[in-house]
């Protein structure tokens, strides 16, 4: 099932077909896809070039998997379950000259979109969750005090819409929208729409 986008301008095919499906094949993801994936969010770009993003990279029958889906709210459970990797994503508060990086949680959003767009392009889909419990990720993964626990990410082949529980499957086959673009970018003073 394809949802692509519904835009006013041309953007890169990649953005316009990205969108968060919740329905995964078991189908295991290959490791060196998998590998990809995070080659291609290890060349984000980051401030400084502090690149303050970790992942904990779970397949579906490890540990690592397991504890990340432990970690997950229940709605997100009731779904993520078939996905065959789970990815946790991990920011550096700590810049590597001992201070505060204000900025740490951008830069691994755009590690993590990088990743998504790799993955979209390899014909993968991915759905990005932050229903989950730091608490549970830190202690599951024994993350230092330094660090914190972002997002989560399943990554697979996605299933047909009629695999999932009737509410899901609702959600699923939903309507992409989104804000105008006038309600988002601005010039001259904030609320003012850029002409």
């Amino acid at each position: 099932m394809e949802k692509p986008a519904d835009t006013r301008l041309n953007i890169h095919p990649v953005i316009k077909k990205r969108w968060s499906p919740r329905s995964f094949q078991s189908t295991p993801v290959k490791k060196e896809t998998v590998q990809r994936l995070l080659e291609a969010a290890r060349w984000a770009p980051s401030s400084f070039n502090e690149q303050p993003w970790r992942f904990m990279v779970g397949f579906k029958g490890d540990d690592t998997w397991q504890k990340i889906h432990d970690s997950m709210v229940e709605f997100n459970q009731q779904w993520a379950g078939n996905a065959p990797v789970l990815i946790l994503a991990i920011g550096n508060k700590i810049s590597s000259k001992g201070k505060t990086n204000n900025v740490y949680q951008y830069d691994v959003g755009q590690s993590m979109a990088y990743l998504t767009f790799q993955a979209t392009e390899e014909g993968l889909a991915t759905h990005q969750m932050g229903g989950f419990s730091k608490e549970k990720a830190t202690e599951f993964f024994n993350i230092p005090e330094d660090h914190e626990p972002i997002a989560l990410i399943a990554i697979g082949q996605q299933d047909k819409p009629e695999a999932l529980s009737p509410d899901f499957e609702k959600m699923e086959k939903s309507p992409r929208t989104r804000k105008p673009l006038h309600e988002l970018a601005f010039a001259g003073k904030f609320g003012e729409a850029l002409p």
